[in-house]
């Protein structure tokens, strides 16, 4: 896992913090009261940056001319009777905050091999982090960026996700303040069960929920930052993805953020967002493995008497959720209708939007396959490869699908698995959504085509990751590893920063202007479904270019995939 940058004028340890945060945090169920307009940075030179928030003052660092901000409370301890209801505000505080570590971990149990961890038991978690540039606001305010971290919205922790390259916006961007967070996961953030739906309260989608406080947080106190609160760029990376594209549905999220990056990828459909009856069976089905029969408030009680390692227990395993997660589900509410059905029809919170994919996107689920295979590790063999797709499909399509993908065209039988995997569901699909944004919005896509970038699982047999899934991460957040048990094989070189520079001023010029050139149509076309126009930039060494919404298509076989999904 990353490690908090260390400062010499730390005050408070770490464990102190976290004593002193609980003491602050005894009047959380009160309603925060209005507080006079958050004040800038005073500069100490003893002890590091302050700035006053609605609910108390923060004490940060800077490095490298970045102020950083740690560990800031956004809401109440979701402990006890909180468990599985909305996020309550914080107490008030009047002494420095130190903000100078990260904060708790959600729980979490499934660390996908490198890609996350530690575990973490603690439900005391909903702490956000700021990165900026602007302490002083002596440029006005600066456009500012909300991302929801990856991790399948059952594990990942902000503290793998350093904003403070977006911060500055390298070399050509915009500086960007810069705001990650703690969130809910899996059954802790994503449950329903008719005697925690019934209470009066929103339900279901409490991760969701969790993501919009942190929105609210920014409307009150981001000012404070150096950032604009009328310039919200909210976006994430695969389940953080899902997410912002639940906030574009939701009329919670309405004029809380003004742009969305959509990371891995534009998504639509019921694998991602559940139907409500899923959440209560899978829910249901929990309640009754922990002992929590009936759907009255004894059952609901019981529920949130249960230890947070027996629910973890129930969860999953390092490697695989149990048959108990559902992830986010169309509630009535918080999503009140698929967002299949709100991208097609315009009712969704109507922004520019900028999304896309790798192009290998599943070596990432081989990758994790192959961590878990041994001692010894075993490279995936054609037999492995064939067995995959017919388990997968009905015997017809199977047949089709390895017609379609022979594995005698692929270097290996592991990125025939991959692209077999990667077009249906990580590059049709999207595209598929991209073409429905597009009739109402300003879209632009892009494909991260770089096939030798660092990586941060170990060398495995026959594994290449090629344009894997979360490999781009590290071009924004500078040396990204994903979690504990990830090391980057070597740092970037040359290209590979020179490509980081242009794609943070992309991300820092689309926060500041909705559009990622700045200003008209060169070096990223905005997509038009119009055929021979560039449509599709590809991020990639040595520079970047693009490509058609027509070769994009022919590249993922999408005229096999449209028909069979359906969508």
């Amino acid at each position: 896992m990353a490690m908090a940058p260390q400062c010499k004028n730390v005050l408070v340890s770490s464990a102190s913090r976290r004593a002193v945060t609980r003491a602050l945090l005894l009047g959380s169920l009160l309603a925060v009261g209005v507080l006079s307009t958050p004040v800038t940075a005073q500069s100490r030179d003893d002890d590091g940056p302050v700035v006053r928030t609605a609910e108390g003052p923060v004490r940060g660092f800077v490095k490298n001319g970045v102020g950083i901000f740690l560990g800031i409370p956004y809401a109440a301890p979701p402990v006890g009777n909180l468990r599985w209801r909305p996020p309550q505000p914080v107490g008030h505080w009047s002494r420095p905050l130190d903000a100078t570590s990260y904060a708790n971990t959600c729980p979490q149990v499934t660390e996908l091999g490198a890609f996350a961890g530690p575990s973490s038991i603690t439900e005391d978690c909903l702490y956000l982090n700021v990165f900026t540039s602007n302490l002083r606001g002596n440029g006005g305010r600066n456009p500012v960026l909300v991302w929801i971290h990856g991790g399948g919205n059952v594990d990942g922790e902000s503290n793998d996700y350093d904003g403070s390259k977006l911060a500055t916006g390298g070399p050509s961007g915009t500086p960007t303040v810069v705001v990650t967070m703690n969130y809910r996961l899996g059954l802790f953030g994503f449950l329903a069960h008719p005697a925690l739906d019934g209470e009066g309260h929103y339900f279901g989608n409490y991760g969701i929920l969790d993501t919009q406080a942190v929105l609210q947080w920014v409307q009150r106190n981001i000012e404070a930052f150096g950032g604009d609160p009328a310039r919200v760029t909210l976006g994430g990376q695969s389940a953080g993805s899902i997410d912002t594209g639940a906030n574009l549905v939701s009329p919670l999220a309405a004029g809380l953020f003004h742009r969305a990056i959509l990371q891995s990828a534009p998504w639509s459909g019921s694998s991602f967002y559940f139907p409500l009856s899923v959440g209560l069976a899978n829910g249901t089905a929990f309640a009754a493995a922990a002992g929590c029969p009936g759907q009255d408030a004894a059952a609901a009680a019981c529920l949130r008497a249960l230890s947070a390692p027996r629910i973890l227990q129930l969860q999953g395993t390092p490697n695989a959720s149990g048959p108990y997660v559902t992830g986010t589900m169309v509630d009535g509410a918080i999503i009140p209708i698929a967002p299949e059905t709100a991208y097609a029809t315009g009712q969704f919170n109507k922004m520019p939007i900028m999304g896309g994919n790798t192009q290998h996107e599943l070596t990432f689920l081989n990758a994790i396959t192959e961590y878990f295979s041994g001692p010894p590790q075993a490279a995936m063999t054609a037999a492995q490869y064939v067995a995959s797709i017919t388990s997968a499909y009905p015997p017809a399509t199977a047949a089709a699908v390895l017609a379609e993908y022979p594995v005698s065209s692929y270097a290996s039988p592991q990125l025939a698995s991959s692209a077999a995997g990667t077009d249906p569901l990580i590059a049709c699909q999207p595209r598929h959504v991209v073409h429905l944004l597009s009739k109402w919005v300003t879209v632009y896509q892009y494909e991260f085509n770089y096939q030798n970038a660092p990586y941060y699982f170990p060398d495995m047999p026959g594994f290449f990751p090629a344009a894997s899934h979360t490999i781009d991460s590290q071009v924004l957040f500078p040396n990204y590893h994903g979690g504990q048990l990830g090391v980057n094989s070597r740092p970037l070189n040359a290209q590979e920063t020179t490509l980081s520079d242009q794609l943070v001023a992309a991300w820092t010029k689309f926060a500041a202007t909705g559009n990622p050139n700045g200003s008209g149509n060169s070096p990223w076309p905005k997509f038009i479904n119009q055929a021979g126009a560039p449509a599709v930039l590809s991020q990639n060494v040595p520079g970047l270019s693009t490509f058609t919404d027509a070769q994009y298509a022919a590249s993922h076989h999408c005229a096999f995939w449209d028909p069979i999904l359906g969508y």
